[in-house]
This record gives structure tokens, C-alpha cells and sequence, in this order.
């Protein structure tokens, strides 16, 4: 068995943060959480993933705005965005941009639908962890299995 330390991150204010590890003698440990509602907390979860002996691959959702979006929801985004940038920076962790198209084509044909879409991957995210996955942590979820998957 390996060893390894993954971390998936959807930045958005809905998103999430997933990670699996595996010191090779367990089945792999999944942890997801909500996106943390403050800079603090945030900076706090990846300092408790810090703790973990093997150094984290980081995988950070590499998002943009639409022309769809309104100027202030597009703003909110970017800055959650670069939130994660930073405190991944502060804390030394180097990390990997994955934009939501080369992730999501692991899981091949999803739904155009957006709601549809992010059922389909709740449910993957759960099948494929063990772990109860929501609308807010599926993404990020997903992201680390792409990452472990493609590792």
C-alpha cells in the first residue's frame, strides 16, 4: 500500500474542502468539510491538515467568473478564490490549479444541467468514499479523487 496526503479544494462560498490520506497499514481516511465561514477558520484547517506526517498535495479549483454573473457575486467568488491562494501560500503549501472542465471529464459524461450535474456528483463523491457527501462538499470531494486517481 502507499502513502500519500490529498487535499481538494472548491473555493467557492458554497464549496468545500475534501482530503484522503493513507500511512499504507489503513483503508484510506476521507474528511470533507464546508467551506469555513472566516479566513481564520479556514487558515486553522489547513494548519489541523498541516499535522498529518506526509506533506498534502494540494489541488485548488482553478475558477473564474462568468459574464452571467453579477459584478458583486463574480467579486465575492474571486475573493474566496484568492483567500485560498493565500493561506496555501502562508502555510508553504504548494498546490496545483485544476480548472472544473479537466476534473469533472475524469468522471465522463455528466449532465449539462447544473443541478443535475452536481447530483450526479454528490453521488459519486459518496460511493466512491463511504463518505456522506453534500452539495457543498461534493465538488471538493471529487477533486481529490480526481487528484488520487491521477496521482
Amino acid at each position: 500500500m502507499s502513502t500519500f496526503h490529498i487535499i481538494g479544494i472548491d473555493p467557492g462560498k458554497n464549496g468545500g474542502i475534501a482530503r484522503v490520506m493513507s500511512t499504507g497499514d489503513y483503508d484510506n481516511i476521507w474528511k470533507a468539510h464546508k467551506c469555513p465561514s472566516t479566513i481564520k477558520e479556514m487558515d486553522n484547517l489547513i494548519k489541523t491538515f498541516k499535522k498529518f506526517p506526509i506533506r498534502p498535495k494540494v489541488l485548488l479549483e482553478n475558477v473564474h467568473a462568468f459574464p452571467t454573473d453579477g459584478r458583486s457575486s463574480a467579486f465575492k467568488f474571486g475573493v474566496n478564490y484568492g483567500i485560498w491562494q493565500g493561506i496555501l501560500t502562508a502555510n508553504n503549501l504548494e498546490y496545483t490549479l485544476v480548472t472544473p472542465q479537466k476534473w469533472q471529464k475524469h468522471f465522463e459524461d455528466l449532465p449539462k444541467d447544473k443541478k443535475d450535474r452536481k447530483n450526479i456528483l454528490k453521488q459519486i463523491a459518496t460511493d466512491k468514499t463511504n463518505t456522506k457527501a453534500t452539495l457543498n462538499t461534493a465538488d471538493a470531494i471529487c477533486i481529490t479523487i480526481y487528484g488520487l486517481e491521477n496521482e
